[in-house]
């Protein structure tokens, strides 16, 4: 008897499962359910409505350490299927893709209309039956048979089942039911509100290079580098984003009420800024401290570092005291603020937790606890920084469930 496959969701890990299960079995059946009225609804607005498809790290060892939880599962899994494979998949679509100085990955047309048409095409080709407006009410497994209940009342029974939904909570409740755990989902990739008004005043200001720490460590995962920019209702930009993924539980934890650290300056350590301030002082006496920075940093944040050091506006660096060089230097290099709250990166939400990792076996993405039931995507308990590697961890998860549900 020819296979049937239902595959419960239709965002990219679930387009991508369908395509490639139908594509192993061509006898067989595969039917891919939607609630909602359009597919691929996340893939739409991604990437500013460009798709940021994958990053351009072909290396499994380096790629692993973007994804906070996951990382190790995943190790194996890009052996087998990881950006490379991505790159060649769509390109066989048709569909080209370019890396920007970052490493991220965009199709060439910069829209992301261009990936959700070569899945709707792929889809289509390869037979896969795509319903929308088809809510799941419940799953069962009635001997070897998988029944899934539709809203509508109808019932369809699998030999398969993937359950590709996201961070829903339908998909946590009935994997569940057919036996696994979950580990608790909180928010991830999420802006900081700081409603420290010496710094929300700077809104638009930002730094290429620096350290958001939420220890004054400094150190370990907690601690992320990159550009950061000052928004009005607190901090935005890559380093932040990085750290809100490593720290989401203990931030979640605090009730998004935790103290903050940043260093502006990382390239340069507080004693030789010490140094650099002395020399200038030197060199320059009667330039103004607030019109005539040594440093690199933005003149408005200069400006308002400056100032929160007791540095009066016209005081001349030949009247820069001890006093002011220490405060001016932690000020620099050990800003500290408190975090009143988390704000939402653009509309690209990510959920950290979800399935128990060792409940599944990475090979073939097969449930540990119920024959015949496999995930893909953001379901997982995995989950990665900003940069593509969310939706890369549903082409590899996907791919690899594929293979596993078209096996004899």
């Amino acid at each position: 008897m020819p296979r049937t496959v239902i595959v419960v969701g239709g965002g990219a890990a679930g387009f991508f499962g369908a395509i490639n299960c139908a594509r192993n079995l061509p006898e067989g059946r595969v039917i891919l359910l939607e609630a909602g009225s359009k597919f691929l609804a996340k893939v739409r607005i991604s990437g500013g409505g460009r798709c940021n498809v994958t990053h351009h790290c072909f290396d499994p060892t380096q790629l692993v350490q973007n994804y906070p939880r996951g990382g190790k599962a995943l190790r194996g899994a890009f052996s087998r299927f990881q950006p490379q494979q991505t790159i060649a998949w769509f390109g066989a679509e048709g569909v080209q893709l370019k890396t920007e100085a970052d490493g991220r990955m965009f199709p060439v047309t910069d829209d992301s209309a261009t990936i959700v048409d070569c899945l709707l095409s792929a889809a289509r080709r390869s037979g896969v039956e795509l319903r929308t407006r088809s809510p799941v009410q419940g799953v069962a497994k009635q001997g070897e048979k998988f029944q899934v209940l539709l809203k509508t009342g109808e019932t369809i029974n699998g030999d398969r089942l993937l359950l590709a939904t996201g961070s829903n909570p339908l998909g946590y409740r009935w994997a569940e039911q057919l036996g696994h755990t979950i580990e608790a989902p909180v928010p991830s990739l999420f802006t900081f509100n700081v409603p420290d008004a010496p710094l929300t005043d700077l809104a638009g200001v930002s730094v290429e290079k620096a350290l958001v720490s939420l220890s004054p460590k400094f150190k370990g995962t907690y601690c992320q580098a990159g550009p950061v920019l000052i928004t009005h209702w607190g901090l935005s930009g890559p380093a932040v984003l990085k750290l809100s993924a490593w720290g989401a539980r203990q931030l979640q934890a605090s009730s998004y009420d935790h103290p903050l650290w940043l260093n502006w300056l990382p390239g340069v350590n507080p004693q030789e800024s010490m140094a650099q301030w002395q020399q200038t002082k030197q060199n320059h006496p009667r330039k103004q401290i607030a019109n005539f920075s040594p440093t690199a940093l933005p003149k408005r944040l200069w400006q308002r570092l400056t100032a929160q050091a007791g540095i009066k506006p016209g005081q001349c660096w030949a009247d820069f005291s001890k006093v002011q060089e220490q405060q001016l230097t932690d000020n620099i290099h050990r800003y500290h603020c408190q975090i009143k709250g988390k704000g939402v990166f653009k509309e690209e939400f990510v959920t950290c937790g979800g399935i128990t990792l060792k409940e599944v076996d990475f090979k073939t993405m097969a449930s540990r606890c119920c024959l015949g039931l496999h995930f893909a995507g953001e379901i997982l308990d995995v989950d990665g920084i900003t940069g593509g590697f969310n939706f890369q961890n549903a082409w590899t998860t996907a791919w690899l469930a594929a293979q596993g549900m078209a096996a004899p």
